[in-house]
């Protein structure tokens, strides 16, 4: 896309505390678009090439990730598999040239929520990242208070399971899973509900990977005999918690 001046839209509730990742190696595309977002009210981080940005995302956490595709030292596709990896709750979507298909296909495999392509209408672009970051903002908003049972401590916005004064780290979406099992102890939490708040989508492939963390989850509490994590199956799950008396 060549340099040209962009409208600016109103700031929604978008604002400067809300950080980007923006990972685009065309110089003169990656400033006008840093400017153009920084105009309406985005904080702005730029790498450069791949291995730029998947430094930054492990180093900063951010509402968003706008990822180019053809780059050098690691290509779109390949860094939005490290994000996943590092951290599979970040949204992020495609901006890029490539416009096949099989491109598109692969880009949305990838789990990215959205995929432009060039040129675009940068107010489109606005609005997409109004509605992708007020979902997370809700996901994380969701998730931020402590959740205190028995003689352990969850911490959300750490991703820690406390016992005593030791804890361990929880994956993304175990974290995300034992907060919406917690919110509701000892009562049904539908699969579908699970499958839309944590993973967006309710497919067979999406099914099969929430079967395995609660399978992770359950791992974490087998030595307790006052915690459990039942199937009903073909409904959803009970995170069962008995009185230390019982």
């Amino acid at each position: 896309m060549k340099a040209k001046a962009l409208p600016l839209l109103s700031p929604y509730l978008l604002n400067e505390t809300t950080h980007i990742l923006l990972v685009e190696d065309d110089l003169n595309f990656g400033m006008v678009l840093k400017n153009y977002l920084e105009m309406n009210s985005l904080k702005i981080s730029w790498a450069k090439d791949g291995q730029a940005g998947y430094d930054l995302f492990k180093t900063h956490q951010y509402h968003l990730c706008i990822l180019d595709i053809m780059m050098p030292k690691l290509d779109g596709f390949s860094l939005a598999d490290k994000l996943n990896a590092l951290d599979g709750t970040t949204p992020f979507i495609f901006l890029t040239a490539r416009s096949l298909k099989k491109d598109i296909i692969r880009g949305y495999k990838s789990g990215a929520r959205d995929y432009l392509t060039k040129p675009f209408d940068p107010e489109i672009l606005l609005h997409k990242i109004k509605a992708l970051v007020s979902h997370t903002v809700q996901d994380k908003d969701d998730t931020s208070s402590e959740n205190m049972f028995l003689d352990y401590k969850h911490e959300p916005q750490l991703r820690r399971l406390w016992r005593d004064r030791e804890y361990d780290e929880l994956s993304p979406k175990e974290n995300l899973l034992l907060s919406e099992l917690l919110r509701v102890p000892n009562t049904l939490v539908k699969r579908e509900r699970l499958l839309e708040q944590i993973w967006k989508e309710n497919t067979y492939f999406t099914a099969r990977s929430m079967d395995v963390y609660i399978n992770k989850l359950r791992k974490r509490f087998h030595k307790d005999l006052r915690i459990q994590i039942t199937n009903i199956r073909g409904e959803g799950f009970i995170f069962e918690i008995k009185d230390q008396d019982q």
